[in-house]
């Protein structure tokens, strides 16, 4: 992968640069014949500018910038018409894309199956899935340890069928033509185990209703 400027020379190891490479080569060949070279590389290198902003650890980045990179990728491919499977796309945000979107992004996915596709963002993303809301997830089966907190983008925002906010206001985008949906719901950052389990629950009911709305089977 091409380094953009002298001084990402001295911030970016040689061991990263090499992830980097090789990331760019796999997505290079996942998009074959739809984009090319040059835009897969600047989505990474601005995955990877997000998240190295953001004090994550250094050594994951790369892994991060290439999850996140392929993450856009498939939601501009279904924005400019490249890729449509009659799938609908639902965007969960909310503010730091550590609790309530991600529990919403579990139990969607998980209910859903291939069903369906889902994402989530954050208008201030922070830096590590919240433990409790985790915890609470495990409880139900759902292992959502492995997601990162991340922000929204256009391309994602634009490629869904429906976004739910909870909680990020004005920050939140809005694009037209796209359905909206507000879910007032508590904040689990800094609760217990025990206080989160009820916001848990209520976000399952919902993800429930919502599928159901959008007749997506649930295959669990």
């Amino acid at each position: 992968m091409t380094d953009t400027s002298p001084h990402r020379l001295q911030e970016i190891s040689v061991d990263q640069q090499v992830a980097l490479r090789t990331a760019a080569t796999r997505l290079a060949a996942e998009f074959a014949g739809i984009y090319g070279a040059e835009t897969i590389e600047a989505f990474l290198r601005s995955s990877y500018d997000q998240f190295a902003t953001t004090g994550s650890i250094p050594n994951y980045l790369p892994l991060l910038a290439e999850r996140f990179a392929r993450q856009r990728l498939r939601a501009l491919a279904r924005v400019e018409g490249h890729h449509r499977d009659g799938r609908p796309v639902v965007v969960f945000l909310c503010t730091h894309n550590v609790g309530r979107s991600q529990m919403a992004l579990g139990f969607f996915t998980h209910l859903a199956g291939d069903n369906a596709v889902a994402w989530s963002g954050g208008s201030e993303p922070g830096i590590e899935v919240d433990p409790a809301a985790s915890a609470a997830m495990t409880e139900r089966g759902i292992d959502i340890t492995d997601e990162f907190p991340k922000p929204w983008t256009d391309e994602v925002i634009g490629a869904a069928d429906v976004v739910v906010t909870m909680g990020c206001g004005d920050a939140c985008p809005v694009f037209p033509g796209t359905r909206y949906e507000n879910w007032d719901l508590d904040d689990p950052a800094d609760r217990s185990l025990a206080d989160v389990r009820p916001i848990r629950d209520e976000i399952e009911r919902r993800v429930r209703r919502l599928l159901d709305e959008l007749h997506v089977p649930v295959t669990r």
